[in-house]
């Protein structure tokens, strides 16, 4: 089990969205809570309202693409609430821009933020915590990054969620005689505003602010005609439940269960079936003489 309650968890990307739902609630299991956010006035009102309620929070600046940015914050955080034992690595950008319109800028922006951030705030946070002999990393990726195939328009964005599955699921390899764990949690539709507001805090050295694409989802992709956007504080608990329970990963929407059979059970499974025939009718190789090592 992990403990919530008195342990200091930052959560970055903590001034809107998923990132405002899990700070909240982090604050109401009793954690001290730091908010995050390239945006710090956001940061400061949920930090504000955690206090409201009878809470303990800070708001720091943070611009996750930055590892000089990262590392202030996490010294901020360590000075203003002590040893942080929960991370949060949730800031996340989007797009709806088609790969062959999007600039280089545009795809530095999506990958930066979504995979790099993640990346770089865990390797801030990691030394301290297998210093102190524990904690755990909750890390956003997206049911776009576990089934690329899912959302259209998407491809850096499912490139860098998926990115961090993989990331994450190493590292549980990494830091498990650390007594530290790790969580991958994959939204499946949660009304954060991200498509609406990312837009404007895009960095200059990205390209700066720019309005949401007109690019929307493709009209033919029925998963999401009827799929139910669900509020962050109605997601949050869902998270903190996985992350108490030291799971290694959470979801939101039981109903897109058919949309992972339906992309690896189908498709998976018919390419091992496809190789099964190719062993059968051309045979196995033999293995490597000399291992990994190639021998000309």
């Amino acid at each position: 089990m992990t403990d919530i309650a008195g342990k200091a968890a930052v959560v970055t990307g903590g001034g809107s969205g998923i990132g405002m739902g899990l700070a909240k609630e982090l604050g109401r299991q009793g954690a001290r809570v730091v908010a995050a956010d390239i945006q710090l006035a956001k940061a400061e009102a949920v930090a504000a309202a955690i206090r409201d309620a009878g809470g303990e929070a800070i708001a720091i600046a943070c611009d996750v693409t930055e590892r000089a940015s990262i590392n202030a914050m996490r010294d901020a955080a360590i000075a203003a609430l002590g040893p942080v034992s929960l991370v949060f690595a949730n800031a996340g950008a989007t797009s709806f821009t088609s790969l062959v319109d999007m600039t280089d800028a545009d795809v530095d922006w999506i990958v930066q933020v979504n995979l790099m951030g993640v990346m770089n705030t865990t390797r801030a946070f990691l030394p301290g915590m297998i210093a102190a002999g524990g904690g755990h990393i909750c890390a956003t990726s997206s049911m776009a990054g576990l089934l690329p195939g899912w959302m259209p328009v998407h491809v850096p964005y499912s490139a860098a969620k998926m990115g961090i599955i993989g990331m994450m699921m190493n590292l549980a390899i990494e830091t498990r005689p650390h007594n530290v764990f790790t969580t991958i949690y994959c939204p499946g539709g949660v009304a954060s505003g991200m498509k609406a507001n990312n837009g404007a805090y895009r960095p200059e050295k990205f390209g700066g602010p720019e309005p949401v694409a007109e690019v929307q989802f493709s009209g033919t992709d029925k998963t999401h005609s009827s799929m139910a956007f669900f509020r962050p504080e109605d997601v949050a608990p869902m998270v903190l439940n996985a992350v108490s329970n030291n799971r290694p990963f959470v979801f939101d929407h039981a109903d897109q269960r058919r949309l992972f059979a339906e992309t690896y059970a189908s498709v998976v499974e018919a390419c091992y079936d496809d190789l099964d025939q190719w062993h059968a009718r051309h045979g196995v190789p033999q293995g490597n003489p000399t291992g990994a090592d190639l021998i000309d």
